[in-house]
């Protein structure tokens, strides 16, 4: 394991061109471990609609940058008070989707400052019923990467006011707030620490979870490519913004792997454009199912056919492809 310095920047668009440029580009000898923090910003996930997740107006008077990532899962708030982790390592079917394996020595680091800390649901680290940190992943094929976010001393009511929490997911987790699920480590804590001393525990933890570390440094070209990837990529309003679509049909759902969310543009009888959004973790990007499904008569049987071949757990999880026939074009 070698462990990244990101040299103390908190800007999220650059930490997470930092993040995939690593993935796509360092030795596949070897696994990474990146921690960073960043400054206020929504980070969007991968298949998300990001109008529809954050309050606009606030974050444009309070200058919150959005941006989007490139694992599922939901949308999520950083500040200083938040510590983010990424292990980057080689792609197992076993190892995408189990969180569980990538949160334990994080977990283990928790329990031993006296906290009693757990995975629980799809993919969260909780501490006595309460949210402290969220993961995701993605993969490439070849390479992987698993990463989370901590909370540790995080402004809990800047959650609340600069996202728009769907009222499905209050409702289906039978909740009334979002303040209400969730807390910083830092209130569980016995003895008062900066984040700069639990960065520093968990990766004296997490060291002791495998083979000595080393940290590394990127070079000044290394450095170059990260800031061109940032430009072409995490700056980009098409990138963070640019998949609201033009759509008559909206159809959406909750499944125990996420939300599906389905936008449908229907034209004389065939679908002219279909966007999928969600909070769900899948390998294949969706992407390639809105272009298999565009052109196609809105119609159950044509829609079936096209997918009879298509492997839907690849792109959403653990969901029957009937269950997503019947979203597409089923009942309310």
């Amino acid at each position: 394991m070698i462990f990244l310095e990101n040299e103390g920047n908190t800007n999220p668009r650059l930490n997470l061109a930092l993040e995939e440029y690593a993935l796509r580009n360092f030795s596949a000898d070897n696994d990474y471990l990146l921690f960073y923090i960043n400054e206020p910003s929504i980070i969007i996930g991968r298949n998300q609609n990001t109008l529809e997740e954050i309050n606009h107006e606030y974050i444009e008077q309070n200058n919150i940058h959005v941006v989007r990532r490139v694992s599922g899962g939901g949308a999520v708030y950083h500040d200083f008070g938040n510590l983010n982790f990424s292990f980057i390592t080689d792609h197992d079917i076993k190892s995408l989707n189990n969180f569980k394996k990538f949160t334990a020595p994080v977990i283990k680091v928790l329990n031993s400052l006296g906290l009693n800390a757990e995975l629980k649901g799809r993919n969260d680290i909780q501490v006595d019923e309460k949210k402290i940190s969220g993961t995701a992943q993605f993969s490439t094929g070849k390479r992987m990467v698993s990463h989370g976010t901590l909370l540790f001393d995080t402004d809990l009511g800047e959650v609340v006011n600069a996202l728009n929490v769907k009222m499905s997911k209050i409702q289906s987790k039978g909740h009334k707030s979002v303040r209400s699920r969730v807390a910083n480590i830092s209130e569980f804590l016995k003895q008062p620490l900066k984040i700069e001393e639990f960065r520093k525990l968990l990766l004296e933890g997490l060291y002791e979870e495998s083979e000595p570390f080393e940290s590394y440094h990127l070079t000044p070209e290394e450095w170059k490519a990260v800031h061109e990837l940032k430009e072409e990529k995490y700056d980009t309003w098409d990138w963070n913004f640019g998949r609201s679509p033009k759509f008559n049909i909206q159809r959406s759902k909750r499944f125990p792997i996420g939300e599906i969310d389905l936008r449908i543009f229907v034209e004389k009888g065939h679908i002219k454009d279909f966007k999928i959004y969600g909070d769900f973790f899948g390998k294949e990007p969706v992407e390639k199912l809105e272009k298999l499904l565009e052109g196609a008569r809105y119609e159950k049987e044509d829609i079936s056919d096209l997918l009879k071949d298509i492997e839907i757990k690849e792109y959403f999880g653990d969901i029957p492809k009937i269950d997503f026939i019947e979203l597409v074009y089923g009942g309310d």
